[in-house]
Order: structure tokens, then C-alpha cells, then sequence
């Protein structure tokens, strides 16, 4: 609506209006009346608002960490580059050759155990383990009160 046509509001014009300008001066009062009422109802929607900015520090956070993260990615990279420069090439070959040594060792110690352990041994204990994986949180749960148990009960003995 112009402003001409608001400060007109409720003045009669030069000539009698018809009914049918009135009815359309009245038709775009409502739809101007609407359209204040929604700005109104949207500036007081405080809900969505705080979702609005709720969802924008989120995003500035996870964009932050990632940033971070990424800083603390290269610091340590550089500092792992830093220290293999600054190791003697004797003592990097010497303990490529423990890490090899210790692998070796570990793979054969596993392989023997296993030629030299009973099959409905293995079997039992490949059960056992999948499952403790299927019930990991009642396991956490009793391993939590036992170990609560146990230091109420030494805290208790330490008393007398």
C-alpha cells in the first residue's frame, strides 16, 4: 500500500467510491494487515530463533575443531619428522630391526599356541568371546560394581 493510500484510509476521496473500491481498498488493508502480522510473528518466534543460532554455533564449532584438529595433525607431524632428523640413521635401522624381531616373535608365539591348544578349547573360547562382545555392557556394568566392592571393602579393612 502507498503511503498516499494510508494517510486516505478512512478519508473520503474526491468523488463517492464505489463498492467495488472499497472492497478493494479493504482487500489490500488485509493483505498489508497480514503481512505486518507475519514480520510481527516471526521476529517474536523465539524458539525458532534459538534453533536458528543454536544451529549456527554448532556449525562454527565443529568448524573450529576441525580446524584444530587438523593444527594439531601437523604440529604432530612435524614433530615426528622433527625427531626421526634428528635420530642417528644407526639407531632408526636398530629399532626397525627390534620392531621386526618383536612382530616375528609375537606372530610365532600366537601360532604356537594355537597348534598347541586343544580344538573344543578354541572352540569354547572363540564362544566366550563373541559373547562378551554381545553383552559388553552388562560385563562393564558387573565388572564396575565388582571393582566398586572391592574398595568399599579395603576401605572398610583399613578402618579397624
Amino acid at each position: 500500500m502507498s503511503d498516499d493510500a494510508r494517510t486516505n484510509i478512512g478519508t473520503p476521496s474526491p468523488g463517492n467510491p464505489s463498492p467495488a473500491e472499497l472492497r478493494d481498498q479493504i482487500e489490500r488493508t488485509r493483505d498489508e494487515l497480514g503481512q505486518t502480522v507475519e514480520a510481527l510473528a516471526e521476529k517474536a518466534d523465539i524458539k525458532a530463533q534459538t534453533k536458528e543460532k543454536t544451529a549456527a554455533v554448532k556449525d562454527q564449532a565443529a568448524q573450529k575443531a576441525a580446524l584444530v584438529s587438523d593444527q594439531i595433525r601437523e604440529k604432530a607431524g612435524q614433530a615426528a619428522q622433527l625427531v626421526k632428523d634428528k635420530t642417528p640413521d644407526p639407531l632408526l635401522e636398530k629399532t626397525a630391526q627390534a620392531t621386526a624381531q618383536v612382530r616375528e616373535s609375537a606372530a610365532k608365539a600366537g601360532q604356537y599356541a594355537a597348534d598347541k591348544t586343544p580344538d573344543p578349547l578354541l572352540e569354547k573360547a572363540g564362544q566366550a568371546a563373541t559373547a562378551a562382545r554381545a553383552n559388553r555392557t552388562p560385563l562393564l556394568a558387573v565388572g564396575a560394581a565388582v571393582i566398586v566392592l572391592l574398595l568399599v571393602r579395603r576401605s572398610r579393612g583399613r578402618r579397624r
